[in-house]
């Protein structure tokens, strides 16, 4: 089950939902960085995830209204101030469980109630979610895989993977172009399939089919 859907939003635009069968998506664009802010609802119990509480705590909770109205958890994919400026605000309106890479917990505004590490699960109603660890951006950046039995794999990347190529490592001392290099080709490349849909922590989306032939590419340009 889907409808039209592109994955382009802007800050201040409406959300773009996909519906699958057994869950939606929802994505918003927030502040002046242009963030992305994800909503995936559990269609068997109304049961909702919030990837990444960037900013505009208003705007996320109608988003959490255009679903349920209800939030039980939210994940964080890394620690960078741009991805939690609402995190606080957030936990303290629904309480919900919290969720992080383990070696970014100590970083964010609100420490995790569930410290994730590769291999993980995250559960949210009826519907598994997969985490990856993809270090180089950040120690504790994390990937989460909806699995679609229905259909394709549907992976929430942060500021790992874009289009186009891996997430910046040339800001802070603990990047490393070649750790993310290296996590991107084996934890997400590795793993999903070409079909696999991947949503990113900015911008649009993209299919890892589009991109893999550029892996080369990538990794000779070093960025």
């Amino acid at each position: 089950m889907t409808t039209s859907y592109d994955g382009h939003v802007s800050p201040g635009g409406p959300t773009a939902v996909r519906e699958l069968e057994h869950a939606t998506i929802r994505k918003i664009a927030v502040s002046q960085m242009s963030n992305n802010v994800y909503l995936l609802t559990c269609r068997a119990t109304g049961h909702q995830l919030l990837i990444d509480a960037a900013d505009d705590t208003d705007r996320i909770r109608e988003l959490v209204d255009e679903g349920t109205g209800r939030l039980d958890a939210v994940a964080t994919t890394h620690q960078h101030w741009d991805h939690v400026r609402a995190l606080e605000d957030v936990v303290a309106a629904y309480s919900p469980t919290t969720y992080a890479g383990a070696d970014d917990a100590g970083a964010l505004p609100v420490h995790p109630d569930v410290l994730l590490h590769d291999g993980d699960t995250v559960q949210v109603g009826e519907l598994v979610l997969s985490v990856g660890h993809v270090r180089g951006h950040t120690p504790g950046g994390i990937v989460l895989a909806y699995d679609d039995p229905a259909g394709d794999t549907h992976l929430f990347t942060g500021d790992s993977l874009f289009p186009g190529g891996v997430g910046a490592t040339n800001r802070y001392d603990y990047q490393s172009f070649p750790q993310l290099i290296d996590d991107v080709e084996a934890r997400v490349f590795g793993r999903y399939g070409d079909t696999t849909w991947f949503y990113p922590g900015h911008g649009d989306d993209s299919t890892l089919g589009t991109e893999r032939p550029h892996l080369p590419e990538w990794r000779t340009r070093g960025w």
